[in-house]
């Protein structure tokens, strides 16, 4: 069968357009054209209403990608307009370092109302990431971990891995632990698969793999991954105990995050949440004046210190 692929210029006036109309099958078929992050593109120009209708529209699978695709502010947006049990299904499959971040900025109603709407397994795994400090490499890890013991042998671990591998965020970075789940080191899954299976795990170990703390800083931990080349991060707590991952897409999403902060003060600007084509123009104002004044007042400071040595310029 042949696809027509709709040129990035088409969606947002057909999608639009079809929304307007209420004709929901021209706009599911639309929607069904499009990549997660394009829909995610579109749903952040739109207003609420149109936003959730549009995203009620798409199948599960398809609305879990688009959703994990949000900014925060637009999860919220999306979440508040679902009924409770599309709202419940929607959180419970959310990975708990994505609904921690759509959490962290939330007013009171919309984390009480995720909370509740959690089974107790989700919940716990939520309020510890909740627990970290704000801009910590634990806001951003993933608990969702298959970790191996050191004395599995490689058919053992395998085994191991289908069997909790389902639950896990990602397995091709493992965690080798003790007993106490205190980290030895790392193997990776190719190395585990590529080994005789009667070897040991302990021999395949890298024991020099780099592994920050719960409470480090997120930024440092993530630009630390892109100097070293690391696919997944451990990170541990004060007694060496692995508690997550972090994860090589969450550690692009810290530096984007930082990068654009940084961008936009230098521009004269605070950092804006959401889609910029959807704020109005006293929202940017608002996020541009205290800027503007500070360099008002720097110029006005520049101008007095000029006039008071005037005559030693001259």
């Amino acid at each position: 069968m042949t696809h027509v692929r709709l040129s990035d210029g088409e969606l947002p006036t057909e999608l639009q357009d079809a929304l307007e109309r209420h004709d929901l099958r021209d706009a599911q078929f639309l929607l069904g054209q499009r990549p997660p992050h394009v829909i995610a593109d579109e749903l952040a120009r739109m207003n609420a209403v149109d936003a959730v209708v549009a995203f009620r529209l798409l199948e599960k699978d398809e609305a879990i990608k688009v959703f994990e695709e949000l900014e925060p502010v637009d999860q919220q947006a999306v979440l508040m307009g679902l009924r409770d049990t599309a709202f419940r299904e929607l959180v419970e499959e959310l990975d708990p370092d994505d609904r921690v971040r759509m959490l962290h900025e939330a007013p009171a109603k919309v984390v009480q109302r995720v909370l509740a709407g959690l089974s107790a397994h989700e919940r716990q795994m939520t309020a510890a990431l909740l627990g970290y400090p704000e801009g910590s490499v634990g806001r951003y890890m993933t608990p969702e971990v298959v970790a191996v013991d050191r004395h599995l042998n490689v058919r053992q671990a395998l085994d191991h891995v289908r069997a909790k591998g389902a639950d896990a965020e990602t397995i091709y970075t493992l965690p080798v632990v003790d007993a106490g789940r205190r980290l030895i080191g790392i193997v990776e899954l190719r190395e585990l698969v590529l080994s005789p299976s009667g070897g040991d795990v302990l021999d395949l170990v890298a024991a020099d793999a780099p592994r920050v703390y719960a409470s480090d800083p997120a930024e440092a931990a993530a630009r630390l991954m892109r100097e070293t080349n690391t696919l997944d991060l451990p990170v541990v707590d004060s007694e060496e105990r692995l508690v997550g991952l972090l994860t090589i897409d969450d550690a692009v999403e810290v530096i984007e995050e930082a990068d654009t902060e940084d961008v936009a003060r230098q521009s004269g600007s605070a950092p804006w949440s959401g889609h910029y084509m959807a704020a109005t123009v006293w929202q940017l104002a608002r996020h541009r004046v205290v800027w503007l004044l500070l360099l008002l007042l720097a110029a006005t400071l520049t101008v007095a210190v000029t006039d008071a040595f005037e005559k030693t310029l001259e």
